[in-house]
């Protein structure tokens, strides 16, 4: 159970470690936006492929990001029910969830994306626009490497649900799941 702990540690730290990373685009993108509109505003020049590269920094950063957000359960969830329920259940749940649900559609995703992906390399896509930015499958390829990420910590994830529902206290002790305590709604 040990090796099983630490390997889900170096995937979470993997994902953590690009997630911050990439959080690093917000800087880029917000320059990129006051560029956009400073010229739009004062000096009437509009760039396709400022407003373009707009929305490709916005895509890398929720796409690369999106496994460390999961990995801090910085993602929706349906708190109503979750915050109820005891640790245990909580384990279980993410773990059904993520080998049921979350893994596979991740590995859809990553398996049909390659050929979205080698399809936009292969006949050299660019934006539809005549002034737009060109080589597509820069973009596309955040699509696979995002959903890699979170397959990843998804399985970080579930191996940690396994550590706690299966290991002794002290190494369960030390997963997510144990420092999340059920919400009675008493203040």
């Amino acid at each position: 159970m040990e090796r099983l702990f630490s390997q889900a540690q170096r995937l979470e730290r993997l994902s953590t470690s690009i997630g911050r990373l990439a959080a690093w685009c917000i800087v880029l993108l917000v320059a990129v936006i006051i560029t956009d509109v400073t010229l739009r505003r004062w000096f009437v020049i509009g760039s396709t492929k400022l407003q373009e590269l707009e929305w490709h920094l916005h895509g890398v950063l929720f796409l690369l990001c999106l496994g460390w957000a999961y990995t801090k359960n910085a993602h929706v969830r349906i708190e109503l029910v979750s915050e109820r329920l005891s640790a245990r259940s909580r384990a279980w749940i993410e773990l059904i969830g993520c080998t049921v649900f979350l893994l596979p559609y991740v590995a859809a995703i990553v398996w049909f994306g390659w050929d979205y992906v080698s399809y936009s390399l292969a006949y050299n896509e660019s934006s539809p626009s005549p002034t737009g930015l060109p080589d597509r499958w820069i973009i596309k390829s955040a699509i696979v490497a995002g959903f890699a990420l979170l397959g990843i910590s998804a399985l970080s994830r579930g191996l940690q649900a396994i550590v706690f529902l299966f290991a002794d206290d002290r190494l369960a002790a030390q997963t997510p799941y144990c420092h999340q305590e059920p919400q009675t709604g008493e203040s």
